[in-house]
């Protein structure tokens, strides 16, 4: 069975043609009117397990010989749609929803590592990424080299025999670095390993990474995807174009897997194997699962995406440009200014505008960013980025606490950075917020 068949078989459309605008996708990929009641919208289907037709249909489900609903910890149908419209967004083969964005890099991580493999990481890296990375999962025996990749000779010079994959984030949080996805690209295909992007901080509006040389596409969807700020979830999404037999560095796609009597994945499901691989051992065994109820409000935030990222991107602009001719600021790293140094790069992978969330340095230092983070009055000051409503941390005393001074220096945290996510508000009014704010600091 095809993917186009096993969408059919789990009640959700498969991609809407390919030259249909993203703006259309947001709304209609994956989705169809409820074939019992004609609902339009998408039911929650709040169940944890479906009924089988007979023996031998719940045989086949368990060994995968046909496609369909078993248990909700590996397939639902309110799910599913989220699934296949993020991978539509993405351009991707297949997605695998997850609780949280974390819970999407471990099942990476536990997909294609086995004790004693490594990965090399970006290091300019959300905070509790650096910290997954480098404490827990090297627990489990998986050893991150964490590299400097806005020179992608660093990576090169880290790779070893044993790196299964590299992972970086193409628009950085939260010092707004952007990474030459291309150049990353060709160092992975050099090695035969995947590139693995999270694109959580631009979202597929402003960057889709298939279209660079990516393999797989992480994402938090409790930020830009939901876009609201009442959410977690986290998805990972296939390319479908990785080659897994051209080296032996990938047994788990490769090697007939025991839990299903011999089948190997990337033989059985070609093209979209990892995704199988993932949901049907990784999803299944460790369970971080989506509920119905969380994928049902992703979707309803993922339908205003374009809108959304439109008017976050133009005030995040108008922001940057403010605070850079601010008397009290001493710097503002945001790529879509012509004065930052990624601002090339951005025009390349970010053609529809640099994001939402970006970072900004006080002449008074660390003392003065606590202030202005104290100040504000409509600004909230919380640990979130990508929501409707404009956000502000002082990431060196919360997110990047765990870290030391250096690892906060190259992750962009410094002592005296202040975090911007820009929400959809009155720029008027997200500018007077911050103007009274720096008036008082």
């Amino acid at each position: 069975m095809n993917e186009m068949q096993r969408l059919k078989a789990q009640g959700a459309e498969p991609a809407l043609p390919t030259d249909y605008g993203i703006e259309t996708l947001a709304v209609h990929a994956g989705a169809r009117p409820d074939p019992v009641t004609g609902a339009r919208s998408t039911p929650i289907y709040q169940t944890t397990s479906f009924a089988f037709d007979d023996a031998d249909h719940a045989a086949e489900l368990f060994n995968l010989q046909t496609f369909g609903y078993i248990y909700s910890r590996i397939t639902n149908p309110t799910v599913a749609v989220l699934e296949e419209r993020v991978a539509a967004l993405e351009n991707g083969r297949g997605a695998v929803a997850a609780a949280t964005g974390h819970a999407a890099q471990f099942l990476v991580g536990a997909t294609l590592l086995e004790s004693g493999d490594e990965f090399i990481s970006s290091n300019n890296l959300y905070g509790g990424s650096v910290t997954q990375f480098g404490v827990s999962f090297k627990k489990l025996g998986w050893n991150c080299h964490f590299v400097d990749m806005t020179e992608p000779e660093n990576v090169e010079r880290a790779m070893t025999d044993k790196v299964k994959f590299i992972f970086c984030e193409g628009l950085a949080n939260p010092g707004g670095i952007v990474l030459d996805l291309e150049a990353l690209a060709e160092v992975s295909r050099r090695h035969g390993v995947p590139l693995i992007v999270d694109n959580t901080m631009a979202s597929p509006y402003l960057c889709r990474p298939f279209e660079h040389g990516a393999d797989l596409v992480v994402h938090s969807t409790t930020k830009f995807i939901g876009g609201h700020g009442n959410t977690m979830g986290g998805i990972v999404v296939e390319s479908g174009r990785f080659d897994w037999w051209q080296n032996d560095k990938f047994p788990s796609m490769t090697k007939p897997d025991p839990a299903y009597h011999g089948l190997t994945f990337a033989e059985t499901f070609g093209d979209f194997g990892f995704t199988m691989k993932m949901r049907a051992v990784a999803l299944r065994d460790y369970g971080p699962c989506m509920a119905a109820q969380a994928a049902w409000n992703l979707l309803q935030g993922v339908e205003t995406l374009p809108l959304r990222m439109e008017r976050h991107c133009a005030n995040a602009l108008a922001v940057a440009r403010y605070l850079e001719a601010h008397p009290k600021v001493a710097w503002v790293s945001y790529a879509g200014l012509e004065s930052n140094p990624f601002h090339a790069l951005a025009q390349k992978y970010l053609p529809r505008g640099a994001g939402a969330v970006f970072t900004f340095g006080l002449k008074g230092g660390y003392d003065a960013g606590l202030k202005v983070v104290d100040k504000v009055n409509m600004f909230s000051h919380l640990a979130n980025i990508g929501d409707t409503r404009s956000l502000i941390i002082h990431p060196a005393s919360t997110t990047h606490r765990q870290l030391t001074d250096e690892q906060k220096t190259r992750a962009g945290a410094g002592p005296d950075v202040v975090r911007l996510s820009v929400g959809i508000e009155s720029i008027d009014d997200i500018i007077g917020d911050l103007d009274q704010a720096l008036d008082q600091a």
